[in-house]
Protein backbone atom coordinates (compact mmCIF):
# COMPACT_ATOMS: atom_id res chain seq x y z
CA UNK A 1 0.00 0.00 0.00
CA UNK A 2 2.95 2.36 0.59
CA UNK A 3 4.24 3.27 -2.87
CA UNK A 4 7.08 5.61 -1.86
CA UNK A 5 7.87 8.80 0.02
CA UNK A 6 5.82 11.80 -1.07
CA UNK A 7 7.92 14.31 0.84
CA UNK A 8 10.07 14.95 3.88
CA UNK A 9 9.46 17.95 6.12
CA UNK A 10 12.31 20.20 7.26
CA UNK A 11 11.53 22.71 10.00
CA UNK A 12 13.40 26.04 10.00
CA UNK A 13 13.25 29.38 11.78
CA UNK A 14 14.14 31.52 8.74
CA UNK A 15 11.77 30.48 5.95
CA UNK A 16 13.37 32.47 3.14
CA UNK A 17 16.85 31.24 4.03
CA UNK A 18 15.63 27.63 4.23
CA UNK A 19 13.95 27.80 0.83
CA UNK A 20 17.05 29.41 -0.69
CA UNK A 21 19.26 26.69 0.83
CA UNK A 22 17.30 23.88 -0.82
CA UNK A 23 16.91 25.72 -4.11
CA UNK A 24 20.70 25.92 -4.14
CA UNK A 25 21.22 22.33 -2.96
CA UNK A 26 18.75 20.67 -5.35
CA UNK A 27 19.16 23.23 -8.16
CA UNK A 28 15.39 23.61 -8.44
CA UNK A 29 12.74 26.25 -7.84
CA UNK A 30 9.80 25.54 -5.51
CA UNK A 31 6.83 23.81 -7.13
CA UNK A 32 4.46 25.36 -4.59
CA UNK A 33 4.66 28.06 -1.89
CA UNK A 34 1.88 28.71 0.59
CA UNK A 35 1.11 30.29 3.95
CA UNK A 36 -1.88 29.34 6.08
CA UNK A 37 -2.71 28.98 9.77
CA UNK A 38 0.43 30.92 10.63
CA UNK A 39 2.77 28.45 8.89
CA UNK A 40 4.76 29.09 5.70
CA UNK A 41 5.53 26.12 3.43
CA UNK A 42 7.43 25.52 0.20
CA UNK A 43 7.63 22.27 -1.78
CA UNK A 44 10.71 21.56 -3.90
CA UNK A 45 10.14 18.40 -5.91
CA UNK A 46 12.54 15.90 -7.47
CA UNK A 47 11.69 12.90 -9.64
CA UNK A 48 10.49 10.71 -6.77
CA UNK A 49 10.02 12.87 -3.66
CA UNK A 50 9.85 16.47 -2.49
CA UNK A 51 11.28 18.52 0.34
CA UNK A 52 8.80 20.65 2.26
CA UNK A 53 10.39 23.62 4.01
CA UNK A 54 8.15 24.72 6.86
CA UNK A 55 8.42 27.63 9.27
CA UNK A 56 6.21 29.27 11.93
CA UNK A 57 5.01 32.73 10.91
CA UNK A 58 2.20 33.66 13.29
CA UNK A 59 0.54 33.26 16.70
CA UNK A 60 -1.70 30.31 15.82
CA UNK A 61 -2.05 26.86 17.35
CA UNK A 62 -0.32 25.30 14.32
CA UNK A 63 2.53 27.80 14.45
CA UNK A 64 2.99 27.27 18.19
CA UNK A 65 3.15 23.48 17.75
CA UNK A 66 5.72 23.84 14.99
CA UNK A 67 7.73 26.31 17.05
CA UNK A 68 7.73 23.85 19.97
CA UNK A 69 8.89 21.01 17.71
CA UNK A 70 11.80 23.06 16.36
CA UNK A 71 12.70 24.18 19.88
CA UNK A 72 12.73 20.55 21.08
CA UNK A 73 14.54 18.96 18.13
CA UNK A 74 16.37 21.84 16.50
CA UNK A 75 16.15 22.71 12.82
CA UNK A 76 16.14 19.67 10.58
CA UNK A 77 13.97 16.71 9.63
CA UNK A 78 10.65 16.80 11.47
CA UNK A 79 8.47 14.28 9.65
CA UNK A 80 8.05 12.02 6.65
CA UNK A 81 4.97 11.68 4.44
CA UNK A 82 4.51 8.33 2.71
CA UNK A 83 2.63 7.99 -0.58
CA UNK A 84 -0.12 5.37 -0.50
CA UNK A 85 -2.25 3.80 -3.21
CA UNK A 86 -5.36 3.25 -1.07
CA UNK A 87 -5.63 5.60 1.89
CA UNK A 88 -8.68 3.94 3.48
CA UNK A 89 -7.02 0.53 3.41
CA UNK A 90 -3.78 1.96 4.83
CA UNK A 91 -5.73 3.67 7.60
CA UNK A 92 -7.39 0.37 8.57
CA UNK A 93 -4.06 -1.44 8.59
CA UNK A 94 -2.32 1.10 10.80
CA UNK A 95 -5.26 1.15 13.18
CA UNK A 96 -5.03 -2.65 13.50
CA UNK A 97 -1.29 -2.55 14.28
CA UNK A 98 -1.67 0.05 17.02
CA UNK A 99 -0.34 3.23 15.37
CA UNK A 100 -3.51 5.14 16.28
CA UNK A 101 -4.12 7.08 13.04
CA UNK A 102 -6.23 10.21 13.20
CA UNK A 103 -9.13 10.79 10.81
CA UNK A 104 -8.53 11.07 7.07
CA UNK A 105 -8.76 14.69 5.98
CA UNK A 106 -9.02 16.37 2.57
CA UNK A 107 -6.66 19.27 1.81
CA UNK A 108 -6.53 21.81 -1.03
CA UNK A 109 -3.69 24.24 -1.66
CA UNK A 110 -3.98 26.08 -4.96
CA UNK A 111 -4.07 23.45 -7.71
CA UNK A 112 -2.90 20.71 -5.33
CA UNK A 113 -5.39 18.34 -3.71
CA UNK A 114 -4.76 15.37 -1.47
CA UNK A 115 -6.10 13.30 1.40
CA UNK A 116 -3.98 12.48 4.39
CA UNK A 117 -3.79 11.30 7.98
CA UNK A 118 -1.06 11.08 10.58
CA UNK A 119 -0.18 8.41 13.11
CA UNK A 120 0.55 8.82 16.79
CA UNK A 121 4.19 9.84 17.25
CA UNK A 122 4.48 8.13 20.62
CA UNK A 123 3.20 4.85 19.17
CA UNK A 124 5.82 5.17 16.41
CA UNK A 125 8.62 5.60 18.99
CA UNK A 126 9.27 9.22 18.04
CA UNK A 127 8.81 9.21 14.25
CA UNK A 128 6.28 11.78 12.99
CA UNK A 129 4.60 10.12 10.00
CA UNK A 130 1.92 11.19 7.55
CA UNK A 131 0.24 9.08 4.89
CA UNK A 132 -0.94 10.83 1.78
CA UNK A 133 -2.87 10.11 -1.41
CA UNK A 134 -2.66 12.87 -4.03
CA UNK A 135 -5.34 13.58 -6.63
CA UNK A 136 -2.50 14.00 -9.16
CA UNK A 137 1.28 13.51 -8.91
CA UNK A 138 3.22 16.51 -7.65
CA UNK A 139 5.69 16.25 -10.54
CA UNK A 140 9.35 17.20 -10.84
CA UNK A 141 9.98 20.93 -10.40
CA UNK A 142 12.90 21.27 -12.81
CA UNK A 143 15.84 19.82 -14.67
CA UNK A 144 18.81 19.31 -12.37
CA UNK A 145 21.88 17.19 -11.79
CA UNK A 146 20.30 16.18 -8.48
CA UNK A 147 17.88 13.58 -9.78
CA UNK A 148 15.95 12.13 -6.86
CA UNK A 149 15.93 11.16 -3.21
CA UNK A 150 18.02 8.01 -2.76
CA UNK A 151 17.43 7.25 0.91
CA UNK A 152 16.32 8.67 4.22
CA UNK A 153 18.22 7.77 7.38
CA UNK A 154 16.60 7.02 10.74
CA UNK A 155 18.79 6.71 13.84
CA UNK A 156 17.89 4.58 16.87
CA UNK A 157 19.41 2.29 19.48
CA UNK A 158 16.31 0.09 19.47
CA UNK A 159 16.85 -1.75 16.20
CA UNK A 160 14.33 -4.51 16.91
CA UNK A 161 11.58 -1.96 17.49
CA UNK A 162 12.56 -0.17 14.27
CA UNK A 163 12.44 -3.46 12.35
CA UNK A 164 8.95 -4.07 13.69
CA UNK A 165 7.77 -0.54 12.87
CA UNK A 166 9.05 -0.26 9.31
CA UNK A 167 8.67 -3.92 8.41
CA UNK A 168 5.76 -5.62 10.17
CA UNK A 169 3.66 -2.53 10.89
CA UNK A 170 4.24 -0.33 7.82
CA UNK A 171 4.76 -3.28 5.48
CA UNK A 172 8.06 -2.17 3.90
CA UNK A 173 10.31 -4.86 2.48
CA UNK A 174 13.58 -5.37 4.39
CA UNK A 175 16.33 -5.84 1.81
CA UNK A 176 19.41 -6.00 4.03
CA UNK A 177 20.35 -6.36 7.70
CA UNK A 178 24.10 -6.07 8.27
CA UNK A 179 26.78 -5.02 10.73
CA UNK A 180 29.68 -2.69 10.05
CA UNK A 181 31.98 -2.99 13.03
CA UNK A 182 29.81 -2.76 16.14
CA UNK A 183 27.01 -0.89 14.34
CA UNK A 184 23.93 -2.55 12.85
CA UNK A 185 22.30 -1.20 9.69
CA UNK A 186 18.96 -2.17 8.12
CA UNK A 187 17.62 -1.18 4.73
CA UNK A 188 13.95 -1.18 3.72
CA UNK A 189 12.72 -0.68 0.16
CA UNK A 190 10.16 2.13 -0.20
CA UNK A 191 9.20 2.59 -3.84
CA UNK A 192 12.42 3.36 -5.74
CA UNK A 193 14.24 4.63 -2.66
CA UNK A 194 15.41 3.22 0.66
CA UNK A 195 14.71 3.81 4.35
CA UNK A 196 17.99 3.17 6.18
CA UNK A 197 17.92 2.41 9.91
CA UNK A 198 21.27 3.11 11.60
CA UNK A 199 22.16 1.99 15.10
CA UNK A 200 23.14 5.30 16.69
CA UNK A 201 21.78 8.12 18.79
CA UNK A 202 19.02 7.73 21.36
CA UNK A 203 16.73 4.78 22.18
CA UNK A 204 13.79 6.51 20.44
CA UNK A 205 13.77 6.62 16.65
CA UNK A 206 14.82 9.91 15.06
CA UNK A 207 14.59 11.08 11.47
CA UNK A 208 18.19 12.09 10.84
CA UNK A 209 19.63 12.46 7.34
CA UNK A 210 19.05 12.40 3.58
CA UNK A 211 20.97 11.05 0.60
CA UNK A 212 20.25 12.46 -2.85
CA UNK A 213 20.83 10.63 -6.13
CA UNK A 214 22.96 12.56 -8.65
CA UNK A 215 23.90 11.91 -12.25
CA UNK A 216 27.53 12.99 -11.89
CA UNK A 217 29.04 13.27 -8.40
CA UNK A 218 32.15 15.16 -9.52
CA UNK A 219 30.09 17.76 -11.38
CA UNK A 220 27.67 18.30 -8.49
CA UNK A 221 30.53 18.51 -5.99
CA UNK A 222 32.15 21.22 -8.11
CA UNK A 223 28.83 23.09 -8.52
CA UNK A 224 28.09 23.15 -4.80
CA UNK A 225 31.67 23.99 -3.86
CA UNK A 226 31.51 26.89 -6.30
CA UNK A 227 28.35 28.12 -4.55
CA UNK A 228 30.23 28.29 -1.26
CA UNK A 229 29.10 25.06 0.43
CA UNK A 230 31.54 23.05 2.53
CA UNK A 231 31.71 19.72 0.69
CA UNK A 232 33.96 16.68 1.00
CA UNK A 233 35.97 15.14 -1.79
CA UNK A 234 34.21 12.55 -3.93
CA UNK A 235 34.96 9.04 -2.64
CA UNK A 236 33.90 5.47 -3.30
CA UNK A 237 30.66 4.58 -1.53
CA UNK A 238 30.04 1.54 0.65
CA UNK A 239 27.90 0.01 -2.08
CA UNK A 240 29.98 -1.21 -5.05
CA UNK A 241 29.69 1.01 -8.09
CA UNK A 242 28.80 4.16 -6.17
CA UNK A 243 30.57 7.47 -5.62
CA UNK A 244 29.56 9.84 -2.85
CA UNK A 245 30.38 13.15 -1.21
CA UNK A 246 29.14 14.81 1.97
CA UNK A 247 27.74 18.30 2.44
CA UNK A 248 28.80 19.76 5.78
CA UNK A 249 26.80 22.98 5.98
CA UNK A 250 23.83 24.98 4.66
CA UNK A 251 21.38 22.05 4.77
CA UNK A 252 19.21 23.39 7.64
CA UNK A 253 20.61 20.90 10.13
CA UNK A 254 20.13 17.80 7.95
CA UNK A 255 23.19 15.52 7.51
CA UNK A 256 23.36 15.19 3.73
CA UNK A 257 25.09 12.89 1.24
CA UNK A 258 25.10 12.96 -2.55
CA UNK A 259 25.39 9.58 -4.27
CA UNK A 260 26.10 8.62 -7.87
CA UNK A 261 25.29 5.03 -8.74
CA UNK A 262 25.54 3.15 -11.99
CA UNK A 263 24.80 -0.20 -10.39
CA UNK A 264 21.32 -1.69 -10.70
CA UNK A 265 19.34 -1.22 -7.48
CA UNK A 266 18.39 -4.55 -5.86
Amino acid sequence: MITGIDHVVIGVRDFDAGVAAYQRLLDRAPAHVDERDGVATALIATANAAVEIISPRGATVMAERLDAAITERGEGLLSVAFSVSDIERMHRRLDRVGLAPDDIGAVEAGALRWRRFRTDTQAAHGVRMFFLERAAPLGDSGDSGVLALDHIVVQTQDMDSAAALFGARLGLDMRLDRRIGDRRLMFFRCGDLVVEIAQAGEPRHRLWGLSWRVGDAAREQARLSGLGLDVSEVRAGLKPGTHVFSIRDKTCGVPTLMIETRAKRD
